[in-house]
């Protein structure tokens, strides 16, 4: 019979098994500190690399993060990316993870941190940001089994956790081993408390090299070991990571300015070439944009994408952004216009993440309470211009305006970079070299298909927002969101203001104003909030004196997702992200950094081949 399962507050689930992780705790700290980090060779081991990647097959109360993550920030050694991959199917709650914590001073606070984060954990890849990007957790919510192959990924130490292999079979059982061989290079350090003798013998038919060492009371003993077998593994093998370099990104919107940061935190030296005088000159110039997980009952592909990317760049706006003047979490409604009278079915898990609004909600954005609506609690504005500055501000980025390029063209050795040996110019129409680099992003919207050379179905689609200072109206205290928008209280130079739209005119370059657009978003308005719309009626019956425009023509793809991946061996594309930039730019920029530096993923492999340039090829 399955478990009965109780969701809490924070969307995670609270099994009848709950506190036997309290039970099987035997150290806290200590037990960290001596069994994983010292049975690893750590902090020494990481000292002067690039990265380090830890795999742990059970996360429990995360004090083998939380002592981890303490030793990197305290070792004046330590490698600019720390990432740290756990699986945990039943996920305690953030207030536990904290609890857990308050004995040990040097790790309250960086709990409190993992708490902010720890919400909305579904099943699946969950990746939490900390230290500036330079420290990622990235978290599989379900069966060890399901999550160690979600990860391809070779790892540098696995601490094997859990709970007694005689309480918890499936996470000590030989397939389980054998997955964390197939994470394993030559060298790579394994750890744990267990020193049963049927684990140590599978361990070392898997291919470790494993020995007793001293334990900490009650554990006499604990183990630590070597992937050393003694044959050639044969099967699949994760790809070598490369080293950074000089990178050349092409575009200075949210696409490629993502790209340039995610890079430059992993050592790269970026330049951003923008055919524009000015960052973000295209699309991503919108005044301000709304962001809010896409929500469907049988959550589909576009609605699990979307939660990871809402999570990734709410995770950029904190650390780079200052709240309430460039970006706001105030949650967002949506109105779902047209649907029918009884609520729709959304369940308790989901709750972090959306549920149905109250009746106070409804109250507060002016519409009657019969009104089908959600409400989004990951939603709010952002302004991305702002979040395009901040990124090329990054250290190792540096951005060139009215360079714009025309073609790429492999040229020959530059230095070996892991797999690839030459390197690529970016050259302007009239033949000038304008970069080299041994890598080239194209984030260049609907024009990365001309510089590819290659076939990329990218549609131009036209959008005009109306915008005007507020005069006092009743407006709702948060956006809202349906068939078109409306984002209340922007800060502006002309003081708060409100911005509605957008139209979407496929296959439309000309960014004229026009006056029929005001008229569809007055139309808009008059849908999604019918009271405000009255309020604001004067306003739009003369709009050409008071109601401000900007438009700007966005690059979606033939199925409405980004375009991500390699073109060829150095050369990589980022593009496509339609009407949803701010959700899917900086998910994408660590996906491409992910897999270019043989990363742990930040999303699920089917979300990842979801974003794959190679779809268009299946």
């Amino acid at each position: 019979m399955a478990e009965a399962v109780e969701w809490l507050p924070d969307g995670t689930p609270r099994s009848p098994r709950f506190d036997d992780i309290y039970r099987s705790s035997t150290g806290g700290l200590e037990q960290a500190r001596h069994v994983f980090l010292r049975g690893c060779g750590l902090p020494q081991a990481w000292a002067g690399r690039p990265q380090w990647r830890i795999l742990e097959t059970g996360f429990g109360l995360g004090l083998n993060f939380l002592a981890t993550w303490r030793a990197w920030k305290d070792d004046p050694q330590r490698p600019r990316m720390l990432h740290f991959a756990s699986v945990e199917a039943w996920p305690v709650a953030a207030a536990d993870l904290v609890r857990s914590a308050t004995p040990y001073p040097q790790l309250a606070p960086l709990a409190e941190e993992l708490a902010a984060q720890w919400f909305g954990l579904l099943p699946g890849v969950h990746r939490l940001s900390f230290e500036e990007g330079r420290v990622l957790l990235t978290l599989f919510v379900g069966d060890v089994r399901e999550g160690l192959r979600q990860e391809p990924f070779q790892a540098d130490s696995i601490f094997l956790d859990g709970f007694d292999p005689q309480r918890n079979a499936a996470m000590w059982e030989l397939a389980t081993l054998k997955s964390a061989a197939r994470h394993s290079r030559r060298g790579t350090t394994i750890a744990t408390w267990t020193v049963a003798g049927d684990i140590r013998r599978e361990l070392a038919q898997c291919g470790f090299v494993a020995q007793k060492v001293e334990g900490l009371p009650p554990k006499r003993q604990c183990l630590k070991g070597i992937y050393a077998p003694a044959w050639e593994p044969k099967g699949l093998r994760p790809l070598n990571a490369i080293q950074s370099g000089h990178c050349v990104v092409v575009g200075g919107g949210l696409a490629g300015a993502s790209v340039a940061a995610s890079l430059a935190r992993r050592g790269w030296q970026v330049t951003v070439l923008d055919a524009d005088a000015k960052p973000a000159a295209g699309a991503s110039g919108l005044p301000v944009g709304l962001i809010a997980p896409h929500f469907s009952p049988d959550d589909n592909l576009l609605s699990r994408l979307s939660r990871c990317g809402v999570r990734a760049t709410f995770q950029q706006a904190r650390a780079l952004l200052p709240e309430g003047e460039e970006w706001q979490a105030a949650g967002v409604l949506e109105h779902r216009i047209g649907e029918a009278v009884a609520p729709l079915e959304v369940s308790q898990a989901m709750s972090p993440w959306t549920r149905q609004a109250t009746s106070s909600e409804l109250e507060a954005a002016l519409l009657d309470q019969s009104i089908v609506a959600l409400w989004h609690e990951q939603g709010g504005w952002i302004k991305p211009t702002a979040l395009v500055r901040a990124w090329l501000a990054q250290p190792g980025v540096t951005w060139r305006g009215n360079a714009k390029a025309h073609h790429v063209k492999r040229v020959g050795p530059m230095g070996r970079v892991g797999r690839m040996e030459d390197g690529w110019e970016v050259i302007d129409a009239q033949g000038r070299v304008l970069a080299r680099g041994e890598l080239v992003v194209i984030a260049a919207a609907h024009a990365s298909a001309a510089l590819l050379d290659a076939a990329l179905p990218l549609q131009p689609v036209r959008g005009q927002v109306s915008w005007a200072p507020e005069a006092g109206e009743a407006l709702p205290p948060f956006p809202v969101n349906g068939n078109g928008h409306f984002i209340p209280h922007v800060p502006t130079s002309l003081g708060p203001a409100w911005f509605c739209g957008s139209t979407f005119d496929r296959d439309e370059i000309d960014r004229s104003p026009r006056e029929a657009d005001h008229r569809a978003n007055q139309a808009r308005i008059q849908a999604l909030l019918p009271a405000v719309a009255r309020q604001l009626s004067p306003a739009f019956a003369k709009s050409s004196s008071s109601i401000q425009v900007w438009t700007g023509v966005r690059c979606a793809s033939a199925d409405r997702r980004p375009l991500l991946g390699e073109i060829e061996p150095g050369l990589w594309v980022s593009t496509a992200m339609g009407s949803r930039g701010l959700t899917f730019a900086a998910l994408c920029a660590e996906l491409l950094a992910a897999r270019l530096h043989g990363e742990p993923l930040p999303v699920e492999q089917r979300l990842a081949r979801a974003l794959d340039v190679a779809r268009l090829k299946r």
